[in-house]
């Protein structure tokens, strides 16, 4: 039973942050502004892994018997209004945009290395997760890279 309410607990962990990122590229792609129109379907495909993540975790959650979280963390809504307040004094050119995704992604890939950290997950629920900080991982770097790019014009 133990193992089972931490294995849930992990999950729903994870699918709350997921649900973070998710609501993070959307706003980023809603707002952003036409000289940075290129990140738009970047940004949408980020939010569509993460909802794809949430889907995956939810359904291992159910087959643990219990419910799966469905809102955000507060951390995860308390960084999005930073960055309302901070596009709101100007802070929306690209290299802002791009240092804030990253600060995300850096919060994601700590929750997975965390979650991965569990003796009580089960083999199949490690390589679950596995494989989705694997792309987790590359979509970091990919933002990341973005950031430097800019940073070096």
């Amino acid at each position: 039973m133990e193992n089972t309410e931490k294995t849930v607990e992990v999950l729903n962990d994870l699918i709350e942050i997921n649900n973070d990122r998710a609501d993070g590229f959307d706003k980023a792609a809603k707002d952003i502004k036409e000289e940075n129109i290129d990140l738009k379907a970047i940004f949408e495909k980020l939010s569509s892994d993460s909802r794809t993540n949430v889907t995956e975790l939810a359904g291992l959650v159910g087959r643990n018997g219990e419910n799966p979280d469905t809102g955000n963390t507060i951390l995860g809504s308390l960084h999005r209004a930073w960055i309302d307040i901070k596009a709101s004094f100007g802070g929306d050119d690209r290299h802002s945009i791009l240092a804030e995704c990253e600060r995300g992604e850096d919060a994601i890939k700590k929750a997975y290395r965390e979650a991965l950290q569990e003796n009580e997950l089960g083999e199949n629920i490690r390589q679950v997760l596995l494989e989705q900080q694997k792309g987790i991982n590359a979509s970091h770097d990919a933002i990341k890279a973005l950031r430097d790019a800019h940073a070096a014009i």
